[in-house]
């Protein structure tokens, strides 16, 4: 099981040399990877692809990008791009979005999500794996009357999903390599979420999917008040319901009580409760909540346990 991290500069005056600099720093605490969220601000592909090139050896992905206000092509040039520039490095999430930032950001209807998952994601794959797509759905088109092909980028870039629900569990099974869980505690994911999905792959013929278990966590001897801080931060999840939901499933009810705080033993023991829960790989975000001594220490100890 690899151990990663969420890097997060958008306080920075630079957002992009803080990021290199916060990747650089990650890489030699031994983290094994970086992965980047996607708002309105920072391009997370673009971001990824200049941190896997100033940071050689260390994995890098996206986590997650919306499919709405999106097209299948695209992305399929952002992420060929990335992979290309990182040599096979680069790790492609995508994501429903929620209807609060789809519709008053783009101002389209947030309608049949699912549905529009599993359009992206079947033109997607054919995008990057062949560069050609000859795709009619219902929702999207996706056709090349030109190459879509980035040399460099090889016959591939790995597709992750942030899915929790079980209708995106399922396409994620048959359509992705993986899926990339935020807020599901051990519970829900040993008894919910791994299950849905790996059943989903193999009855569609696929190899065992990826779980990469996102969790926002920190290393600090002052848990309680750190974990009041964090239940601020995270409440916006709680009001929506797919998060709320596997909150629930995981045995919590705020969104602070599945995150992962305490000192290095406690943090640790977590991991590990990941990792039996069929997590194959733990990305830890939020890790600057506490301050930055904070963050160094939690980081030296997930290079441990990545080690």
């Amino acid at each position: 099981m690899t151990v990663g991290v969420a890097l997060n500069a958008a306080d920075a005056d630079n957002q992009i040399d803080a990021t290199v600099d916060l990747a650089r720093e990650a890489s030699a605490a031994g983290l094994r990877s970086a992965w980047f969220g996607q708002t309105f601000g920072a391009d997370s592909p673009q971001l990824a692809a200049i941190v896997g090139r100033e940071v050689p050896g260390l994995q890098v992905g996206t986590s997650a990008i919306p499919v709405f206000g999106r097209h299948p092509l695209l992305v399929s040039s952002q992420a060929q791009t990335a992979q290309a520039a990182t040599h096979g490095r680069y790790h492609l999430g995508l994501a429903l979005g929620t209807k609060l930032l789809t519709e008053a950001g783009f101002g389209i209807p947030f309608e049949r999500p699912v549905a529009r998952l599993r359009e992206f994601l079947t033109a997607l794959r054919q995008l990057t794996e062949t560069g050609t797509a000859d795709f009619h759905g219902e929702l999207l088109t996706a056709a090349t009357p030109v190459s879509a092909r980035v040399p460099g980028a090889g016959s591939g870039v790995p597709l992750l999903v942030a899915a929790m629900g079980p209708q995106a569990l399922k396409a994620s099974g048959e359509l992705a390599d993986g899926i990339l869980p935020y807020l599901a505690g051990p519970r829900a994911l040993d008894e919910h979420i791994v299950p849905a999905v790996t059943a989903a792959a193999e009855a569609a013929g696929r190899p065992a999917p990826r779980v990469v278990a996102l969790v926002h966590g920190v290393v600090t001897d002052d848990a309680d008040a750190v974990r009041e801080t964090a239940a601020e931060q995270l409440a916006f999840y709680e009001r929506i319901p797919s998060y709320a939901r596997v909150i629930g499933l995981s045995g919590a009810i705020r969104a602070a009580d599945v995150a992962v705080i305490g000192d290095e033993k406690a943090v640790a023991a977590e991991v590990r409760r990941y990792r039996d829960a069929g997590a194959t790989e733990v990305v830890f975000s939020g890790t600057e909540i506490a301050g930055e001594a904070a963050r160094r220490r939690t980081w030296a100890l997930l290079g441990e346990l990545a080690g």
